[in-house]
Parts: C-alpha cells; sequence; structure tokens
C-alpha cells in the first residue's frame, strides 16, 4: 500500500518538474490567460484577475492526463 503511493508520489513530482521544465524552456505561453472568460478587474486602488477559462482548459487537460494514467495502471 505505501510502495504503490510512494510511486504516485514519485511519478506526480517527475510529471511536475518535466511540466516546470516545458514552461521554462519555451517561455509563458502567449494564449494562456488571455482567452475569453479571463477576467481582469483594475480599479484605482484594486485589480482582480480571475482566470476562469484557463482554470477550466488546464483542469480538464490534467483530468485527462490523469484518467490515462489510471487506465494504464490497471
Amino acid at each position: 500500500m505505501l510502495q504503490e503511493l510512494g510511486r504516485v508520489i514519485i511519478i506526480i513530482g517527475i510529471v511536475l518538474v518535466v511540466i516546470g521544465s516545458l514552461f521554462w524552456f519555451f517561455g509563458k505561453l502567449p494564449f494562456l490567460g488571455k482567452l475569453p472568460g479571463d477576467f481582469l478587474l483594475q480599479r484605482d486602488n484594486f485589480s482582480l484577475y480571475a482566470p476562469i477559462t484557463t482554470m477550466i482548459i488546464l483542469s480538464v487537460f490534467l483530468s485527462i492526463i490523469l484518467t490515462i494514467i489510471s487506465f494504464l495502471k490497471k
């Protein structure tokens, strides 16, 4: 049981390192944060940024990846 948990944590760490490396090598992705549905509200001494569409897309992408990983484990 604990060995499986250890493997999962290591795999998640490797995936995060790969994703971080991709962001580092390719720079900031130009379309993330500028999609329709990403809100930016600026007032005099206040600014609020809510990247709703970007977070939905990233959530769907991560759900697909995790579903594939769990399917391959079986």
